[in-house]
């Protein structure tokens, strides 16, 4: 199975790539140490591993946290607010409006904010080999080993010889073989800088999550290994305990990184799997895409382009999300489907003229209503992208305060249903007469105006147009409701 990567941009301005592979409900898997989704790939026997295995029965999301892997890697800042707006940017960016959660290691508190503060979005959440906190050392022989391994990651993260990363490989992979200690040792050199590294590890020690572990709504399912010593067993148990219902499934072996060929992976992966199933109702067939006569719905979003420029990735994201959550409730109120999203527009179809209209119409009113709320607009930032990167939360916050204007462009015919998608002249023709309204306006083909005769719409005679593609002019009129 191939990843795909792709990039999002957290509300802070940080970069993050993730990756997706596989099909099926969607999985997330928050890790915060030591990932470079590339390099992840190449572990010995991906296939047989937990993460090939989560794959083959969902899509199954992991990322780069900030300063890991494929991610901005320039980050000297680990807050448990930082971790949690990296996982928000992603399952955000992937439009995920409820999934499973599966927190691994130093990612389980990251998971376990985020389930205790959107629990409408979670299903299930996973924890293992996690903690809500990291007790400092208690005696002296633990307090000099964590000196004596801190002391080797400025000087030996990142030499090409792994004899400094070697001593954290026997901690986390004693189990191993010699082909998965190579891999690690190497995986730990990739993955980032050496001070990013002592920065991290330095972030876990003020980590304490214990007063959210009640909060946490979610039926959750808590695995531990009874040999694994960067994060005992004991650290496991409280987290059952404290999390209302959890349920504790314990593991033989040592390795904290669970590695192919080990028979408790095959016991991980199956209870993980049986554990999210449990939350899944059997899916609704799809519906069909609509056939025979249909009124075609195009909307597009003026200036897409130049607002991410000027506002940045993570701001122009939520101004969209607005935007989608105005049409989709139209479309929701008068009957329509929406067959697919453009990226900065929808798509959608309709069983009557008088519905569309009513929907174009409906949407026009919202996008007015909230411009007319929205405060007197601050002194704006220069566009720029220094100045985006600059002021990264000022430009997130302005994106609130941006108004919202739509081109909306309607037809009517008998379009081929296909996949749940619809194509052909009468589709291409819905697209040309969006394309050509002003922002703010809806233009409608005549034939739109004919179907929706006597229904109280007003119409405005914009003469024959010639469309791009289309040989025959097309009699155009502007829409206001009645």
């Amino acid at each position: 199975m191939e990843q795909q990567i792709r990039f999002c941009t957290t509300s802070d301005g940080v970069r993050i790539a993730y990756a997706t592979v596989g099909q099926g409900p969607p999985l997330v898997r928050a890790l915060g140490w030591c990932t470079h989704l590339e390099f992840e790939r190449t572990l010995p026997d991906w296939d047989g591993s937990l993460w090939g295995a989560l794959a083959r029965n969902h899509l199954f999301v992991r990322y780069d946290g900030r300063g890991m892997g494929l991610s901005d890697r320039d980050i000297s800042h680990f807050s448990l607010e930082a971790k949690v707006a990296d996982l928000e940017a992603v399952v955000d960016a992937l439009e995920l409006e409820r999934f499973a959660l599966l927190g691994t290691s130093e990612g389980g508190p990251t998971a376990i904010a985020y389930a205790a503060r959107h629990p409408e979005r979670i299903t299930r959440l996973i924890l293992y080999g996690s903690f809500g906190w990291s007790p400092p050392p208690e005696t002296e022989e633990e307090k000099q080993l964590l000196t004596a391994m801190m002391m080797t990651v400025i000087p030996g993260w990142g030499r090409d010889t792994p004899e400094f990363r070697q001593l954290w490989t026997f901690r986390f992979l004693p189990d191993a073989d010699r082909e998965q200690i190579r891999w690690f040792n190497e995986l730990q050199r990739v993955s980032a800088k050496p001070e990013t590294v002592a920065a991290l590890i330095g972030s876990v020690g003020r980590v304490d999550v214990r007063e959210l572990l009640p909060k946490v709504q979610a039926p959750t399912l808590v695995i531990h290994r009874r040999g694994d010593i960067v994060c005992p067993f004991d650290r496991g148990r409280e987290l059952a305990a404290l999390i209302p219902g959890a349920r504790l499934v314990l593991l033989e072996g040592n390795n904290h990184l669970p590695l192919a060929g080990e028979p408790e992976v095959e016991q991980m992966a199956r209870a993980i799997q049986e554990f999210v199933a449990e939350g899944q109702t059997a899916p609704e067939p799809p519906a069909a895409a609509p056939s025979g006569l249909v009124t075609i719905l195009f909307t597009d979003m003026e200036g897409s382009t130049s607002l991410t420029q000027r506002l940045g990735d993570a701001a122009a994201q939520e101004l969209l999300r607005t935007h989608n959550a105005i049409i989709r409730e139209a479309l929701k109120a008068h009957g329509g489907s929406e067959i697919k999203h453009t990226g900065d527009g929808v798509m959608a179809s309709f069983s009557t003229a008088s519905k569309a209209l009513e929907c174009a119409c409906a949407i026009q009113q919202a996008f007015a209503e909230r411009n007319a709320s929205l405060p007197a607009r601050p002194e704006a930032l220069e566009g720029r992208a220094e100045d985006v990167a600059a002021h990264p939360s000022t430009s997130a916050g302005r994106a609130s305060e941006e108004p919202i204007r739509v081109r909306i462009g309607l037809n009517a015919g008998e379009p081929v249903a296909e996949d749940e998608d619809l194509f052909g002249a009468a589709v291409q023709l819905a697209a040309r007469v969006c394309a050509r309204a002003e922002p703010g306006q809806i233009l409608a083909a005549n034939v739109v105006r004919e179907l929706a005769m006597g229904k109280g719409f007003l119409f405005s005679d914009q003469g024959d147009v010639v469309l791009r593609g289309f040989e025959d002019p097309v009699r155009l009129y502007e829409v206001r409701g009645g």
